[in-house]
């Protein structure tokens, strides 16, 4: 008995797995279906790069490689110095590093708050900003090694075959543009900054930020999806007036919590100042108390920009846990994630906005990531915790560059933050931890 009902059971499943293939090729046959369930061909992905190339770095146990797509073709380029072993070992060395800086610096903020007033108490609060300060020189000895070996191991041979051996002339919306597409324990790090940044400058300086101008993508897919709407304007440039499009939803909201529940306190003061060059018509902020969950949720579909001044929060654990932190509490990722929005333009003036999940290095959840994913095309994010004041100086930068005409231009975006933390790299003010973790996700 029990066999044929074992019987049976396999029967259905085969029945339904045939029924599954037919309607499958019954969908094929629809116009525009013709690829249903099928991954893209190479061709499909090939136009990805008509802007530069975007450059796939593929790490394993057997050999590692980046693979340089063009327009023309794929070009692999083997990188012998490069182990999934030592990029394993080098992305917890640095995740640890920066949980170091923040534990270190709320034990110093705890000791500062202490209402004890005695020796001991005074004495606890040396030590604690010692092993701050000690903190913070551990992760710039590690970035310094970090970006070298980057550079060894991934940037100088891609380079090599890209033929990008000085710094461009002229501005920098003349300069190639580059786009990273990590894999594997590389998703955590910043290729972008990768570079003996301790060479004197010159036009041969090896460094990443002195040659090009570096975004990042999760996928080829996902960069041909951000730039899909670029297509959608010039067919509607060429077929309407601009009074006939719609731009209602052309307008930014700022969500703004300088003093958080339990939180420390932000400044946006330099964001607001870079936001009155937008028309007054076209923007609106969510303030303090205002600033809910809900209240988030319900805007975010009414504005195609969006820039967040408030803590974020990551659980590396769990990544899809971590979230913007908001008056009423975390805003998640899954929560984010679980939306749809057409958006052209996300900034994260958050703490620790992009910095991914250490049990799952290939899978890193990050914020920066589900806002990209969920429909906004360019997002401008930090890797790991800024101080409030660069965070404000990166961003001010950013936005009297991108915004002209009362509007925003989402567009210059990758090109304004390059200058902005190189400006800061070259002024030499706080450390390569104050300008390394800005990044650019999108076309």
């Amino acid at each position: 008995m029990t066999q044929g009902n074992d019987g049976s059971a396999v029967d259905r499943r085969m029945a339904l797995a045939r029924e599954w293939d037919a309607l499958v090729e019954e969908v094929r046959t629809v116009e525009g279906f013709e690829d249903f369930l099928r991954p893209p061909s190479i061709e499909q992905l090939l136009p990805a790069a008509e802007h530069g190339p975007v450059v796939v770095v593929n790490v394993s146990r057997w050999r590692c490689d980046a693979l340089v797509v063009r327009t023309s073709g794929v070009t692999p380029v083997e990188l012998p110095r490069l182990t999934l072993d030592d990029a394993t070992r080098r992305a917890e060395e640095y995740l640890s590093a920066l949980q170091g800086v923040d534990i270190a610096a709320d034990a110093y903020l705890e000791a500062l708050d202490s209402p004890d007033r005695s020796r001991d108490a005074a004495r606890r609060q040396l030590a604690a900003g010692q092993a701050q300060e000690a903190a913070l020189e551990r992760v710039e000895d590690l970035l310094r090694e970090l970006q070298e070996w980057m550079w060894s191991a991934i940037a100088e041979p891609v380079f090599g075959e890209l033929e990008w051996d000085r710094t461009p002339a002229g501005p920098s919306s003349k300069w190639p543009r580059l786009w990273w597409c990590p894999t594997g324990p590389l998703t955590v790090l910043p290729l972008h900054s990768a570079g003996f940044h301790d060479d004197p400058p010159g036009p041969g300086r090896r460094t990443v930020i002195d040659r090009a101008v570096s975004s990042y993508t999760p996928t080829l897919r996902a960069l041909l999806e951000a730039r899909a709407p670029d297509r959608r304007l010039a067919s509607a440039v060429s077929s309407e007036t601009a009074e006939d499009r719609d731009d209602t939803a052309d307008r930014l909201l700022h969500v703004v919590l300088e003093n958080t529940p339990d939180q420390l306190s932000l400044d946006a003061t330099q964001e607001r100042a870079a936001f009155t060059a937008i028309d007054e018509s076209r923007r609106a902020e969510l303030l303090g108390p205002a600033a809910t969950r809900e209240a988030v949720l319900a805007a975010l579909p009414q504005y195609r920009w969006v820039h967040f001044t408030c803590h974020g929060d990551q659980n590396l654990q769990d990544p899809s846990r971590g979230g913007l932190q908001l008056y009423d509490g975390r805003l998640t990722i899954a929560e984010i994630a679980a939306s749809r929005f057409d958006g052209d333009y996300a900034g994260l003036g958050s703490c620790k906005s992009a910095v991914g999940g250490v049990e799952l290095l290939d899978e890193a959840i990050t914020l920066a990531a589900a806002l990209h994913y969920t429909g906004y095309r360019h997002v401008v994010a930090t890797l790991w915790s800024v101080d409030d004041e660069v965070s404000s100086e990166v961003f001010a930068f950013l936005y009297r560059r991108i915004v002209a005409g009362g509007r925003l231009r989402p567009g210059e975006a990758a090109e304004a933050l390059h200058d902005a933390v190189r400006e800061r790299r070259d002024r030499g003010s706080g450390g390569s931890r104050t300008w390394t973790p800005f990044i650019h996700i999108g076309p």
